[in-house]
């Protein structure tokens, strides 16, 4: 029997971190930077007004106010975008739009809602102090500094600022094409009619989402009913559009014997409860596909990919920090737990940190009910050697949400 701890560590192995690929920067949204993204310009990269208003000397109004405007004669306009070598002259205003690059002897841009909006002369009613509505040269971004580090996760925000920075393409971890298939003759389609003994297939809906939420793109098998030859046609289908393949179910069936054909997959029992089969290995012509083979229970399922498929996937896209966050916090409800095994209990955590965390089972620990992982936050690690959870005992959870 294999420790959780072993198990990972098998399932980081199989697969590998995907090569890098230069991607317009349009095409490069939910994917992870494989290298850093360095500027090439300063943002700004000029001295800027940050509103529409006036280029003036902050000296030259001082004393302006509502009762007492002070009028400057306006010698020019300029816009954003303009490459402006204007100079302000001494007591005089040139009009400028928000972005429009500062000329040089301003120091100040009085908002045109402080003025009168003049052309010719303009009256400020109120004054402003040296640097009041400049965006200065490279106070966002400096040319030739690092926009985003690697291992950054191209989002909305951070797709504007590789835009802003000019970089029309980048480097990124591309992603994985990961097939789903739930195995099962009792499994049907949610939303079909079934009959006693049927069960809806809950595992590649879970599974998808989760996979989606790492930014890989995710084929959904319907349900593979467990035969040997139907399910080694739906694997050899497959293969050839899958960078990685999950299974769940059919451990017990058809399942290990077509894989022995198909590839290099081990199955071991894991010191975990409850205590259940799981696979990993390689499969196709060359071995060269990873194959992750889950158990059929929702629960299981699911916590199994937390735990052992979720890491090695994140490492692959480029993540650094591939493990879940944990937190230690105090039970407040006891529960017997299996000897000799690790348990992974669906909780829920309250508290702050000045405070300290605290968690309640969301189910029954001990049994596989979804009802009881779908109101977790969290997961409650309980080391092999514990025979009972008291009331105040400290544990180690993975933060799910």
């Amino acid at each position: 029997m294999k420790r959780v701890s072993e198990f990972i560590d098998d399932c980081l192995a199989v697969l590998q971190e995907i090569p890098a690929l230069e991607v317009p920067l349009a095409d490069a949204v939910g994917s992870v930077l494989a290298a850093d993204a360095v500027s090439p310009v300063s943002l700004p990269p000029a001295d800027v007004s940050a509103v529409t208003g006036y280029a003036v000397r902050a000296a030259d109004v001082a004393g302006a106010g509502e009762d007492q405007p002070v009028g400057l004669p306006v010698t020019g306009e300029i816009v954003a975008g303009q490459d402006s070598m204007d100079v302000l002259p001494p007591r005089t205003a040139i009009r400028v739009s928000s972005g429009a690059p500062i000329p040089r002897g301003a120091d100040a841009v009085v908002p045109v809602e402080w003025t009168d909006g003049g052309r010719v002369t303009v009256a400020i009613t109120r004054p402003v102090q040296a640097e009041d509505n400049i965006r200065f040269e490279a106070e966002d971004l400096e040319a030739g500094l690092v926009a985003l580090p690697a291992g950054t996760r191209i989002g909305p925000r951070q797709l504007a600022l590789l835009a802003a920075a000019g970089l029309g393409a980048v480097p990124v971890k591309p992603a994985p094409r990961v097939v789903i298939m739930s195995i099962g003759d009792e499994l049907i389609e949610p939303g079909r009619s079934g009959h006693p003994g049927t069960v809806y297939d809950a595992n590649s809906f879970g599974l998808s989402t989760a996979v989606q939420e790492l930014g890989a793109i995710v084929f959904r098998v319907p349900r593979v009913p467990d035969d040997k030859k139907a399910l080694r046609e739906a694997l050899e289908d497959q293969i050839v559009r899958a960078d990685v393949i999950i299974t769940t179910g059919g451990i017990s069936g058809s399942l290990k014997e077509v894989l022995y054909d198909l590839g290099h997959v081990r199955f071991d029992r894991v010191a975990m409860a409850p205590e259940r089969q799981y696979g990993v290995g390689t499969v196709g012509t060359d071995g060269e596909i990873p194959i992750y083979c889950l158990p059929g229970s929702p629960v299981a399922a699911m916590i199994g990919y937390e735990l052992f498929v979720r890491p090695a996937l994140r490492r692959a896209v480029g993540h650094s920090n591939v493990y879940r966050r944990t937190i230690k916090a105090q039970a407040t409800r006891a529960w017997v737990s299996e000897s000799g095994l690790e348990e992974y209990v669906p909780v829920r955590i309250a508290g702050r940190p000045t405070e300290g965390y605290r968690f309640e089972p969301t189910g029954m620990p001990g049994r596989e009910l979804l009802y009881g992982l779908v109101r977790a936050n969290a997961l409650a690690a309980v080391p092999a050697g514990t025979e009972m959870v008291a009331v105040g005992d400290e544990l180690t959870c993975l933060i799910l949400d």
